[in-house]
C-alpha cells in the first residue's frame, strides 16, 4: 500500500486508485515471448553497465558507480512514480494543509485526483523509455522501460541491441548528472515543494482560476501557441518558479542528449539512422498524438531537449567540456531561464 491513508498527501490524493487507473487504461505492452522478454531484460541489463564507460569519457565527470538498474513493466514504472510522487509532495501538501488549517479536500475530491492522477500515469507509462528518479524514498535510482524499449525499437526498425544501448547512454548520464552534483536532488526538490505549497495555498481561488484556464484551452491548444493549459493559473512569482525548474531541466536533458550523442559513436555502429528516426518520431504522429502530447507536457519536453543541447554545445564551444561542468559546482552556477536562452549570458557571469 503506498501511504497509511492518513498523511494529508494522501487526503489528497488516493495513491492506490490512481495505480488500478494507470493499470486500467494504461495500453498493453508490445506482444513478446516469454524468452524474448527474458532476453530484453538481461540485454538492457547489460547495456545500463556497458553505458558507464563512455558517459564518463564524455562527461569527464568521475563519480561513483551507482546501485543497479531496475528494468520494469509498465505496472512497475507506474508504482515507482507513485511512490516517489508523493514522497516529493507529502512535506509541501502537509505545510499547506498547516496553513489552511486542516486537510485540503474531501475522500471524494482524492478518489477525483486519484483517477486524474492515475489517467496521467497510465498514458505517460506507455511513452517513457527510461528514467532517473532522484526522488524515491531509498536514493536515486536509474529505470528502464523494457517494453517501451522493445516497442519503439520495432516501430523505429532499428537494430535492438544498438537501440537499447543508445537510450542507455542517455539514462546513464543522468545519473551522472546528479552523482556528479550531490545537493541537485535536493535544490529540485526545494522548489517544486515551493510551488506546490504556494499554487496550494490559493486553494480558494482554485475554481475561478480552473475556470479562467478551461475558457483560455482554446487558445492554448492552438498549435502556434507557446502556453501550457495551466499558464493561467500561475502568479508571477509561481511562473518565477517554474521558469526556473523548467531552466535545470532543460539543461539535464540537453545535456543527456548531448552526450549521448557523442558517446553512441563509441558504442552504437547505427546511432546516426537512430536520432533520424526517433527525432521524427519525438515530433508526434498525428493529430490526436499532437493533442495528447501537449496536454501531457511532451511537447513541452521536446523544446527542453532542443533549448538545452542548444545551451550546452555553445558553452562547450567556448570553454570545453571543463568549463560546462562548472554548472554541477553548486546551485548558483545553474543556468537561469534567461541563460539558457542566451547561454552568452551564463558565461559572463560564470566565467567572467
Amino acid at each position: 500500500m503506498i501511504g497509511d491513508g492518513t498523511d494529508p498527501i494522501d487526503l489528497l490524493i488516493d495513491w492506490e486508485l490512481a495505480v488500478r487507473t494507470a493499470a486500467f487504461l494504461g495500453r498493453p505492452g508490445p506482444p513478446v515471448r516469454p524468452d524474448e522478454a527474458v532476453a530484453a531484460v538481461a540485454a538492457l541489463r547489460d547495456c545500463t553497465v556497458k553505458a558507464v564507460a563512455p558517459v564518463r569519457e564524455v562527461t569527464r565527470l568521475a563519480v561513483a558507480d551507482g546501485p543497479p538498474a531496475r528494468i520494469v513493466d509498465r505496472p512497475g514504472w507506474v508504482r515507482t512514480n507513485a511512490v516517489s510522487f508523493r514522497e516529493l509532495l507529502a512535506p509541501a501538501v502537509t505545510e499547506s494543509a498547516r496553513h489552511e488549517g486542516g486537510p485540503l479536500f474531501g475522500r471524494m475530491s482524492a478518489r477525483m485526483v486519484g483517477l486524474e492522477a492515475g489517467a496521467v500515469l497510465g498514458l505517460l507509462a506507455g511513452r517513457v523509455l527510461g528514467q532517473y528518479d532522484p526522488f524515491g524514498p531509498h536514493g536515486g535510482r536509474l529505470l528502464i522501460v523494457a517494453p517501451n524499449v522493445v516497442q519503439v525499437e520495432r516501430e523505429l526498425q532499428v537494430v535492438p541491441p544498438d537501440f537499447r544501448m543508445w537510450v542507455c547512454l542517455h539514462e546513464e548520464t543522468h545519473r551522472v548528472q546528479f552523482a556528479a552534483a550531490g545537493w541537485l536532488a535536493d535544490h529540485l526538490r526545494t522548489l517544486i515543494r515551493a510551488l506546490v505549497v504556494d499554487l496550494a495555498g490559493e486553494s480558494s481561488q482554485l475554481f475561478d482560476r480552473a475556470l479562467t484556464a478551461a475558457r483560455s484551452l482554446p487558445e492554448v491548444l492552438r498549435p502556434e501557441s507557446s502556453a501550457g493549459p495551466l499558464d493561467c493559473l500561475r502568479t508571477p512569482e509561481q511562473r518565477d518558479l517554474l521558469a526556473r525548474i523548467v531552466a535545470i531541466m532543460s539543461l539535464l536533458e540537453g545535456h543527456a542528449d548531448v552526450v549521448m550523442d557523442e558517446a553512441a559513436p563509441l558504442a552504437v555502429p547505427s546511432a546516426a539512422l537512430i536520432r533520424e528516426r526517433f527525432d521524427r518520431r519525438r515530433s508526434g504522429k498525428g493529430a490526436v498524438d499532437r493533442l495528447l502530447r501537449r496536454l501531457l507536457g511532451l511537447e513541452a519536453k521536446a523544446r527542453q531537449y532542443a533549448d538545452g543541447a542548444r545551451f550546452v554545445r555553445h558553452i562547450r564551444r567556448r570553454v570545453d567540456t571543463d568549463g560546462l561542468n562548472a554548472v554541477w559546482s553548486g546551485p548558483d552556477q545553474l543556468p537561469r531561464p534567461e541563460e539558457i536562452e542566451d547561454p552568452d549570458l551564463w558565461l559572463r557571469r560564470v566565467h567572467g
